[in-house]
């Protein structure tokens, strides 16, 4: 039932937003030399790894590519890559990777392979389940880059406070995932883009920085 509920939504989702994707596309090629999607290697269900979409939003980098993740690191972000992450209009690709069976619309957000290494215990679990778009860690963490830019060794502050708080809801949602609350997830990151854009203020600063500051040394 699961996979039935992402090949029809993801297929009507790429029919329907088709005009916008169009415009993306241009609008990526446009503004900055190099090709419109940014594909890049992560774990996907039971270890294997497959090639992830996105609308580029930086400028080139190999490293990248192969799967080298910077937490924090903006500085390559272009001009309207800023307005693209911001929106998360940049993750509308992959609902290609939803629909060729890589990923699903809800589930854990895929990694990539130097950081599954980590903590390989707790993704041996989290990993028997597609990765998805969205999930609660996507939710609470929405703007995480700005979170990361202000402490001084993000990648330490990734590593040891972010990465586990998001291993912890990756594990929830494995066990207690139903068709009702992927739908509910579904709801609430819409909700949580709205209130974004509409007040100009960011939720996760509100349920992250403010409760929980943590100085990394």
């Amino acid at each position: 039932m699961k996979r039935l509920f992402d090949v029809i939504l993801s297929l009507l989702g790429l029919i329907v937003l088709s005009p916008i994707l169009i415009l993306i596309a241009i609008a990526v090629k446009v503004n900055s030399k190099g090709p419109v999607f940014f594909r890049q290697k992560r774990v996907g269900r039971y270890g294997k790894p497959f090639i992830l979409y996105k609308f580029r939003s930086m400028t080139l980098f190999q490293l990248a590519t192969e799967g080298i993740f910077e937490p924090g690191n903006v500085s390559r972000v272009t001009a309207i890559g800023k307005f693209f992450r911001k929106s998360k209009l940049d993750e509308l690709p992959q609902l290609i990777n939803v629909l060729i069976g890589d990923m699903s619309l809800v589930g854990p957000r895929p990694e990539v392979a130097n950081w599954v290494a980590v903590y390989p215990d707790a993704w041996k679990k989290i990993l028997t389940v597609r990765p998805g778009i969205t999930d609660n860690a996507s939710i609470i963490f929405h703007n995480e880059e700005s979170i990361l830019a202000e402490v001084d060794d993000p990648e330490q502050m990734y590593r040891e406070v972010m990465l586990p708080k998001k291993l912890e809801l990756y594990t929830d949602y494995v066990d207690n995932r139903s068709l009702q609350g992927d739908l509910l997830i579904i709801l609430r990151t819409l909700k949580v883009l709205r209130l974004y854009e509409r007040k100009g203020e960011d939720p996760v600063r509100e349920s992250f920085i403010v409760r929980e500051r943590i100085e990394v040394s």
